[in-house]
């Protein structure tokens, strides 16, 4: 009988870092959904800021901040479920293999590396459904998809192409989630060891200083990524058929030819807005989230 009640024990350790992962970047998306529609209106081409907002407002009213908010949701449910969890397995995994030593920076930023990949596979889907009803109404009236929400979304994209099309963009997907957990991931724990134990700041300084280095690394490395990868999602045919981008590396040439390196920072410091405070919230969240299931017991 004992052998038997520690059998949910350990099965809640192990699903423990991807429950709380995904429950944090859900709340952190509440926060930030109405910046990330901002930034992929401005990466549209639809104009600054404060354009953008003053047209939403104008033309779409406030509930148009938060279209795609279920599909947000649902990319944080999958992607970042994965990514997180897998990150504290793999680094645990790794300082076993250090005999608990902490890890080097590289090490973190491998492990970053491989959760991100894994997170963005997984997460992918929702994404492409996120990019598509954010993207919706810069359409003509033609060809606007109209979808009702992220399951919607999902549906429509497997009846309509195929369910591999779920998948569309998932290469340039990938390699951004890549470039933006090996930032996020490795400098907030590189940065909260050094505020800890070589400046003695105290847990609630640490957790902002370091959340607050990571969303800035993190926004630093994805940028260019995410610009290729919004560019690959939201593409439509032409009246011959044709894509106007055979693929990432094609965008991201074509890209460098029209506009230049800073092309790729197109809608940068709202870009930075959004990403370093969610990063920042998710952190945050979670460590709020760990301190209350210590005191409960969990």
């Amino acid at each position: 009988m004992a052998e038997e009640k520690k059998a949910p024990i350990g099965v809640w350790t192990t699903i423990k870092p991807f429950v709380n992962g995904g429950t944090s970047g859900m709340l952190a998306t509440c926060v930030i959904q109405p910046i990330d529609m901002i930034k992929v209106r401005i990466q549209l081409g639809q104009g600054s800021a404060a354009s953008v907002t003053t047209t939403m407002l104008k033309n779409e009213g406030f509930g148009a901040f938060y279209k795609g908010l279920s599909a947000g949701l649902l990319r944080q449910a999958t992607y970042t479920t994965a990514r997180l969890g897998s990150f504290k397995m793999l680094t645990a995994k790794a300082s076993e293999a250090n005999d608990g030593k902490p890890l080097p920076l590289y090490q973190k930023a491998l492990c970053g590396l491989t959760a991100g990949a894994i997170g963005a596979t997984v997460g992918s889907p929702a994404d492409l459904a996120l990019i598509r009803m954010q993207a919706d109404n810069t359409l003509p009236l033609a060809q606007r998809r109209n979808y009702t929400n992220a399951f919607h979304a999902l549906y429509r994209i497997s009846a309509d192409e195929g369910v591999l099309a779920l998948w569309k963009g998932c290469g340039p997907t990938v390699v951004r989630a890549m470039a933006l957990n090996m930032g996020m991931l490795a400098s907030y724990d590189q940065s909260a060891e050094y505020m800890r134990d070589n400046l003695g700041l105290g847990e609630t300084s640490t957790v902002v200083g370091a959340s607050a280095v990571s969303g800035l690394c993190a926004a630093a490395c994805s940028l260019p990524f995410d610009f290729v990868k919004t560019q690959i999602q939201k593409m439509q045919p032409d009246a011959q058929g044709k894509y106007p981008y055979t693929g990432s590396l094609d965008c991201a040439m074509k890209t460098l030819k029209a506009g230049g390196p800073l092309k790729f920072y197109t809608g940068f410091p709202v870009y930075c807005v959004r990403i370093a405070p969610h990063v920042m919230m998710t952190w945050i969240f979670l460590n709020q989230i760990t301190k209350f299931q210590k005191t409960i017991g969990l």
